[in-house]
């Protein structure tokens, strides 16, 4: 029999309990600071306790997994804590594609799959003395946001970046991507990929609240302009979004073009959940600036299902449901190789 595990962090909840509503047994590795909070949610059969999620490495961890025949889900929190060759270590099988995801966490390479992808994406910005209007800087990974920063001048953006290594939120050798600001309506595009099928699904839209950045707003300019303080873009929380329907055309083929990019740059492609980040212009035009090449948060606001899988199926469905969903149609085909890495 198969389990299905992802780390206590991110959509731990989501996906457990898709995977609980398939049929799946259900494993959490779970730091102990988090224990009491997961301990509440009968749906998850067992859990691994750690100190850091690091030790999922570890071979008493690897073990248990093995034991259990389980698929690993991984998730946001995977890539901000581990680095790309620890996660290509992980004996465990890993739902979809785990190499992508060095992809994703290396801003250089993101940028070349998503210019193969042929996204619209902004200007990046390769040396801080060529910023000329509004940009914004980024960590490497999956950082959630925090540590971003805007700058309209090299002045401007080492001002900030000094104060942001002396408050400890970045390290003096850390590298930055810089790219021109893309103004809009934020719109972050949750799509699944199924290797089985060959085919696209669109699953929904989420926008992220992001703090303080977003409290800002509330404060008039005079008292702005004196702060020093380096906003920041630390995700909070997410907020659902529904398109025009006539958006709705160009989604899938950005979707689509993502998906075959992904088949010719990195073998086996972009299997399952993964969504394309960006902004919709005055001219209802979309800037992507980010993928992400897995679940993501955002998902977790569509438990009982999103408006557009309300389309695609006649039942409430989630996206850790879907994963799981895909799980159990590659275990009865014994086709799991095929959805795995």
């Amino acid at each position: 029999m198969t389990a299905i595990a992802t780390l206590g962090s991110h959509c731990a909840l989501q996906v457990l309990k898709g995977a609980k509503d398939e049929g799946f047994k259900t494993i959490l590795i779970c730091e102990k600071k988090r224990e009491k909070l997961y301990r509440r949610f009968p749906f998850i059969d067992e859990l691994i306790i750690v100190d850091y999620f690091k030790e999922v490495l570890d071979e008493k961890c690897q073990s248990i997994l093995q034991q259990n025949n389980a698929v690993l889900i991984p998730h946001g929190t995977l890539i901000a804590q581990m680095s790309s060759e620890e996660i290509e270590s992980i004996k465990t099988p890993i739902f979809g594609n785990k190499w992508i995801l060095r992809w994703e966490s290396d801003r250089g390479m993101k940028e070349k799959l998503m210019i193969e992808a042929k996204l619209p994406i902004p200007a990046p910005v390769l040396n801080p003395k060529d910023i000329k209007k509004l940009v914004i800087v980024k960590r490497q990974g999956a950082a959630g946001g925090k540590g971003y920063f805007m700058a309209a001048s090299e002045e401007d953006y080492n001002t900030k970046r000094n104060q942001l290594i002396s408050d400890g939120i970045i390290s003096k050798d850390e590298s930055l991507y810089i790219q021109e600001y893309a103004a809009g309506v934020l719109a972050y595009l949750q799509f699944f990929y199924s290797p089985l099928k060959g085919e696209l699904e669109f699953f929904g839209v989420d926008q992220r609240h992001e703090s303080d950045i977003e409290g800002l707003a509330r404060i008039p300019s005079e008292q702005q302009l004196k702060s020093d303080k380096v906003p920041s873009f630390n995700v909070i929380g997410n907020s659902p979004l529904v398109l025009r329907e006539s958006l709705l055309e160009e989604v899938y083929n950005m979707g689509e073009n993502f998906v075959e990019a992904a088949k010719k740059m990195v073998a086996p492609g972009m299997n399952g959940p993964f969504c394309i980040e960006g902004v919709y212009d005055e001219n209802a035009k979309f800037t992507s600036f980010e993928f992400s090449a897995r679940i993501v948060a955002g998902s977790n606001i569509y438990m009982d299902g999103s408006p557009y899988y309300t389309l695609l199926f006649n039942e409430p469905m989630s996206m850790g449901k879907r994963i799981a969903r895909e799980i159990k149609l590659a275990v009865e085909s014994n086709q799991l190789d095929k959805i795995t890495t």
